[in-house]
């Protein structure tokens, strides 16, 4: 495993264009078309309540190097929600998904917020395992969230409130 850290995408950053266009490419692979929010990409990151953070290879030999990613918004001020995580598949079962999800976590509890949740595809074991790992339960099975044949479960984790 190389060596890697998570980092926050910034719109001033001088390696935007070419992290968002690292990200769509991971986006276009692993989501199917009508999943994918790769024509929206920018657009969803422009929102006011929203986030992304991603993890570098920092040993990778080209420019090709954002091994996955994290985005993440705050409808409310008291619910998050993780919108997409997705890893390359060549750094898959070496840590970056549970790192990700745990700085993705961070991020969202720092606003305080009572609850984070997401959608996950039941057939995506790996993911949901993931996530159960994390404490997410599962709230419902949403029929037809995907498409006409995928449903999601709708996951969630909850905060002691003090």
């Amino acid at each position: 495993m190389g060596s890697w850290n998570i980092t926050e995408l910034q719109r001033n950053s001088n390696k935007w264009e070419q992290t968002v266009d690292q990200i769509v490419r991971i986006e276009k692979k692993i989501f199917p078309k009508h999943e994918s929010l790769a024509r929206s990409f920018e657009t969803e990151l422009a929102k006011k309540n929203s986030g992304l953070l991603y993890i570098l290879d920092s040993v990778a030999d080209d420019n090709d190097n954002v091994a996955g990613y994290v985005m993440f918004s705050w409808p409310s001020s008291l619910c998050a929600t993780i919108t997409k995580l997705a890893v390359k598949e060549k750094y898959r079962r070496q840590g970056h998904g549970e790192a990700l999800l745990t700085a993705g976590i961070e991020k969202c509890r720092a606003r305080n917020v009572h609850r984070i949740s997401l959608h996950v595809d039941p057939s995506r074991t790996a993911a949901l395992n993931l996530y159960k790992k994390f404490g997410f339960q599962v709230d419902s099975l949403v029929e037809r969230y995907y498409s006409s044949d995928r449903n999601a479960y709708r996951m969630y984790l909850d905060f002691e409130i003090y």
